[in-house]
């Protein structure tokens, strides 16, 4: 069994976001202390509403680019799980400008408050945007290429932030290389949202699913709980070597979006045989795509004992029952 936080006071940031919720919860259930850092720019505060009665929860509504109110959350905190920023390839495109400023000066802001408030381990979400041109696969940390977008540089700045925090202050950090983060909670609205909830809310309004290409590119698409799983596992991590890296975080099988598309309708077929009937269009390829991603998960399964309970195929049905009976 993989080992849990306990017992611990941890701040999550952006936890009023899709994954941040989820390690919320999480670490509620696990008898901790949670606060939540969070200006609600990406986050929902429905997310929260579980939580506002627990005596455990504590809620600061404050930005990551204060250095004050970094510093408020972080008193006290035995472990920061860092999910703040702002995602999404084509908003980065769009404005570099904004991303930029969360992404790496709010990470900075972050990463000085934990050391100023002594913070034991400092855990953040990285991303597999960092791998960029590589055209290696499967992804593999210690190779990379050139980053394809502002977000990605953001991320990578990320990780040299924190080995350089390591090396100067003796900070403890670990970056989590997402792969396609999916499941409850993620968010189907909106210009940036991603593609998993986007097509499964098409669906379910008998509607027909754009697919950016011809259906080709693949990623390996990764359940929430695997994540969850991983950032505990990352807090507690202890073996020599295992502390001051990034990590790959999936399940490691590569899904292609006509396959993605196919699972998704088959699955929601079975609330509404009607569904079964839809047929996807398809549209130009998104700028800044990377054609293919696949990751090697080698590195978190000796280090930090990353065990992912949820294959692809799991993780889709579970979600799109999630939606079924929470979005309808």
């Amino acid at each position: 069994m993989a080992r849990t936080i306990q017992n611990s006071r941890v701040l999550v940031t952006g936890g009023a976001g899709f994954i941040g919720s989820n390690l919320v919860e999480a670490l509620l259930a696990q008898e901790n202390d949670v606060v939540v850092l969070d200006n609600f720019a990406t986050g929902k505060m429905e997310n929260l509403l579980p939580f506002v009665k627990n005596k455990a929860f504590r809620l600061l509504v404050g930005d990551i680019r204060d250095r004050d109110a970094c510093r408020r959350a972080t008193d006290g905190v035995d472990y920061v799980l860092h999910q703040a920023a702002l995602g999404s390839v084509p908003r980065s495109i769009q404005d570099p400008m904004t991303s930029t400023d969360v992404n790496i000066s709010g990470f900075v802001n972050m990463l000085w408050a934990a050391k100023e408030a002594g913070v034991k381990r400092f855990v953040y979400a990285a991303s597999s945007s960092t791998y960029g041109d590589s055209a290696t696969l499967p992804k593999v940390e210690d190779v990379i290429g050139k980053p394809l977008s502002p977000y990605a540089i953001t991320k990578y700045v990320n990780e040299l932030y924190a080995a350089n925090f390591g090396a100067l202050y003796g900070t403890e950090a670990i970056g989590l290389r997402y792969f396609n983060v999916f499941g409850r909670r993620q968010d189907p609205y909106g210009a940036y949202a991603a593609v998993i909830p986007l097509f499964v809310m098409k669906l379910m309004k008998h509607e027909s699913p754009v697919i950016n290409g011809d259906g080709s590119f693949s990623r390996d698409y990764t359940y929430i709980a695997n994540v969850v799983q991983a950032n505990q596992l990352a807090a507690l991590a202890d073996k020599p070597g295992a502390v001051n890296t990034v990590y790959n975080v999936a399940f490691g099988e590569r899904t292609d979006l006509n396959e993605l598309f196919a699972t998704l309708r088959e699955n929601l077929a079975a609330f509404d045989p009607a569904i079964a009937k839809i047929q996807a269009t398809y549209g130009p390829e998104r700028v800044g795509d990377v054609p293919h991603s696949l990751a090697c998960i080698d590195k978190a399964r000796t280090l930090l004992g990353y065990d992912p309970q949820f294959s692809t195929k799991q993780g889709l049905k579970a979600a799109t029952e999630w939606y079924w009976q929470n979005l309808r």
